[in-house]
């Protein structure tokens, strides 16, 4: 966190950050009731944060979803991106589906799945947004 953020700011893609994502969307019925009928494992790697590479994921299956630190075992997908568009993606100043395209964010796996699991994305977006106004992107 910044030295001038507020105490109960959260700095993007921080443990702290990873933590309350976490309790979102394990709180989140919505994710529950998709888990239900999905399967999906994702994890994204982001690099030349302020702290490094940073890596968490995301696991929807079984009735659950899970988010946390580090790459999820046996992975779908992996979407790799620099700093610089995570942060344009998480603010809304680049459409993720323009960074896929223009290749600011890199997939690899299965695709086919990715796009039967829209409804899981959007989904997650709502509980991003409960973390999303207390946290800080510099």
């Amino acid at each position: 966190m910044s030295a001038d953020a507020a105490p109960d700011r959260v700095r993007y893609l921080s443990l702290a950050w990873i933590r309350e994502l976490s309790a979102a969307v394990e709180a989140s019925e919505r994710l529950a009731e998709l888990a239900a009928d999905h399967r999906l494992r994702v994890t994204q790697i982001v690099t030349d944060t302020p702290e490094g590479d940073v890596a968490y994921h995301l696991s929807v299956a079984d009735g659950t979803a899970s988010f946390g630190a580090g790459p999820v075992e046996d992975e779908d997908v992996r979407m790799q991106q620099d700093w610089d568009t995570a942060v344009a993606v998480a603010t809304g100043q680049l459409n993720a589906q323009e960074a896929f395209v223009t290749g600011r964010i890199l997939l690899t796996g299965d695709r086919e799945l990715l796009m039967a699991s829209l409804d899981v994305f959007a989904a997650l977006d709502s509980v991003f947004n409960e973390v999303r106004a207390r946290t800080d992107y510099s």
